[in-house]
């Protein structure tokens, strides 16, 4: 469905995108993780086609992003919407330019405010509503006519757990409806919700692709244990198998014990330390 390929973007003499290559399928939920600067959300402002780049290539379903609008959602970081309108107002406004009309337009509506909490605000001025609230009419507005690339870009930044598990199923179905979904984020647990696939983008290009078991197999976790004479971590393998081991060679009195597998957070520093 997306395929980006080599892409380079420079703005002036910063080069945000530096040989970016990232492919989703259908029914796939990519995960693109990185700190601030890896590049991500300038990847999506090309996928999206308010840029374009200055080398390498973004095809949607085989299409330029502009001639593969209506295929894609996205949910830019920053809410990009207009405070003086009403949700209602702004979901017919984003189904209207999708193509939806009429009938099928108000269906929509209805669908996705029910499935990301809006149906009681869908009379409330955008501007007034909280920042979970307008998280979730930017998302409403990605996903309005079930496109079939959704790219959100940190869609959960600064929200409340009920906006946060609201987009996370809302996400996951959109997936399970086929769409191949482009999520980028800094919260890693929210990929294991979602059963992601990684992508980790690391100065202006992805360096690490593939499931979290093929991508986390490589890394060890840690065995914690709570003494009377204070913390002992021990790195191991498999915290499991090794805790016997620790545990006779511990001559302190043992409290509580932690076994703590390879996360996430452990992936991306094992990648893409500075």
């Amino acid at each position: 469905m997306l395929e980006a390929t080599d892409l380079v973007k420079r703005y002036g003499d910063v080069r945000a995108l530096s040989g970016f290559t990232l492919r989703a399928e259908p029914g796939e939920v990519v995960g693109l993780v990185g700190h601030n600067g890896a590049g991500k959300s300038t990847f999506a402002r090309l996928v999206a086609g308010l840029a374009a780049p200055d080398a390498g290539d973004v095809r949607i379903a085989g299409r330029p992003p502009k001639a593969a609008r209506a295929l894609l959602g996205f949910a830019p970081q920053e809410p990009a919407l207009y405070p003086s309108a009403t949700v209602a107002e702004t979901l017919r406004l984003f189904g209207g330019l999708s193509g939806l009309r009429r009938r099928a337009l108000a269906e929509a509506i209805d669908r996705i405010a029910e499935a990301l909490l809006l149906t009681a605000f869908l009379d409330r001025r955008v501007g007034v509503l909280s920042g979970g609230q307008q998280r979730r009419t930017q998302a409403a507005t990605a996903m309005l006519h079930r496109p079939r690339l959704l790219l959100l870009d940190e869609p959960t930044a600064g929200v409340d757990p009920q906006t946060r598990a609201a987009l996370l199923t809302a996400v996951r179905a959109a997936a399970d409806d086929g769409a191949a979904v482009v999520y980028t984020t800094h919260y890693l647990p929210e990929l294991a919700e979602l059963g992601a696939t990684l992508a980790v983008a690391k100065g202006g290009r992805v360096i690490a692709r593939g499931t979290a078991a093929d991508l986390l197999g490589g890394l060890p976790g840690e065995i914690l244990l709570s003494t009377d004479d204070g913390e002992i971590r021990v790195p191991a393998a498999d915290p499991g198998a090794e805790l016997a081991g620790v545990l006779a060679t511990t001559s302190a009195h043992v409290r509580d014990v932690e076994l703590r597998r390879p996360t996430l957070d452990d992936l991306y520093r094992a990648v893409a330390h500075d």
